[in-house]
């Protein structure tokens, strides 16, 4: 397997995990009036600042895993142009 396509395939694997991850807490912890509830000040101040440094990192990933899934599709088109190009040369030379 190529390590680019492997890479694509973790990376937007890992970016979406993380997002569902996220979205999921947030909806559990909201009430029935829809509002968010926590125990004390800091720990919403801090649960919200790592939801949101998290969710930047799985955007991260997300993109990550975008551009090595389009590199190893630019890479499989270039190839395949090539191969065409030496059989076309082959056969001309016969």
């Amino acid at each position: 397997m190529n390590p680019a396509l492997f890479l694509g395939i973790i990376a937007l694997i890992i970016g979406v995990s993380l997002r569902y991850w996220i979205n999921r807490r947030k909806f559990y912890r909201r009430g029935p009036m829809g509002v968010e509830g926590f125990s004390s000040y800091e720990k919403s101040v801090v649960i919200t600042f790592f939801e949101r440094v998290t969710k930047w990192i799985s955007i991260g990933f997300i993109i990550f895993g975008l551009l090595m899934l389009w590199s190893y599709s630019r890479n499989n088109k270039d190839r395949e142009e090539q191969t065409e190009k030496k059989g076309k040369i082959i056969n001309s030379v016969r």
